[in-house]
């Protein structure tokens, strides 16, 4: 059996989350060229497509920089709220323009560079893709015409919390020049909060493909602790929440997503286990020298992340 992908249901604030799954059956991402997930105008005639000053963008076209995984569940839940709107992916090669096309995502490598303006942008395209991450953002942040919102999707990474402590929203972030990666996320968000834009702060991102628990599998004997902590959110569930911060036009706000279940590497691997949908056995974890990591949990502090949104329907412990 194999799950759809399916819009949240229930309303409830974002800090509430459910615990309904361990894991879906099957994750697909929807290549379908069914009426109901195309685009209503396609404008790419081929993987060369320059795009024209001239465009006319509605109210609710949507522009993803990095159509990956996330950014192609954001565009099919997007559709879903706004029909006949359109979704354009910006991408670094044009080795998926065509799937793209396919499910109904305008793609190019070029849309920042036109002089065209989106009144909602989201950036999902990972640092590591890039040779100018900071000068790509700024490019994207500024094709955003200040009406819709503007969403940045960054890690929980930059947290300063080390000690399998409890760790929010508000938690302080390491300093500049600790770490290559957290200073360029921390800049990176600095950008898109300066344009007014808000950041949205993910941890552990899987489906039953990828993710942590999938890299161990392959492994087999880890050299790494098995009680460091480990904070995960699904991608579907990620997804839900970008769209939610979206529609709901915040600015220059930060917002972690997480799905309120922090585990232990062990206690990951064992459901894996249980859950009985994979024939590779994980083995073991050796290490006892690497440091600890925070536990992620989402709080209603006042002023934080009162943001209605349906309730996150995975969660790696089952009920």
């Amino acid at each position: 059996m194999e799950l759809g992908i399916r819009s949240p249901v229930h309303a409830t604030l974002f800090h509430h989350f459910s615990n309904s799954l361990l894991f879906p059956a099957r994750l697909t991402l929807l290549n379908t060229t069914s009426s109901s997930f195309m685009a209503t105008h396609l404008h790419v005639s081929s993987e060369e497509f320059d795009p024209s000053p001239s465009l006319a963008i509605g109210q609710h076209d949507l522009l993803i920089v990095g159509p990956g995984i996330l950014g192609r569940l954001v565009a099919h839940n997007w559709r879903q709220e706004y029909s006949g709107c359109q979704v354009f992916g910006q991408t670094a090669t044009t080795n998926h323009h065509r799937e793209l096309t396919e499910i109904g995502i305008n793609p190019s490598l070029k849309w920042t560079k036109a002089s065209l303006k989106f009144p909602y942008v989201i950036f999902c395209a990972p640092p590591y893709q890039s040779s100018d991450y900071l000068g790509d953002l700024r490019l994207a942040a500024s094709c955003w015409n200040g009406e819709g919102a503007l969403l940045f999707t960054s890690s929980s990474a930059p947290y300063d919390c080390n000690d399998n402590g409890l760790c929010h929203e508000d938690s302080p972030v390491v300093p500049t020049g600790r770490s290559p990666r957290t200073d360029v996320l921390l800049k990176a968000e600095k950008i898109v909060l300066e344009f007014g834009g808000s950041v949205l702060r993910l941890s552990g991102l899987y489906k039953v493909d990828k993710g942590a628990h999938a890299y161990w599998l392959e492994k087999g004997i880890v050299e790494s602790r098995p009680d460091h902590i480990l904070n995960l959110i699904h991608y579907e569930d990620a997804a839900s929440l970008s769209v939610a911060i979206l529609k709901k036009q915040f600015r220059g706000r930060i917002f972690l997503g997480c799905d309120n279940h922090p585990l232990s590497r062990q206690e990951v691997m064992d459901l894996v286990y249980k859950s009985g949908k994979f024939s590779k056995k994980f083995e073991k974890f050796t290490g006892n020298n690497d440091c600890f990591l925070k536990c992620l949990f989402k709080h209603s502090n006042a002023g934080t992340t009162l943001v209605i949104v349906g309730t996150l329907r995975f969660s790696m412990i089952s009920n």
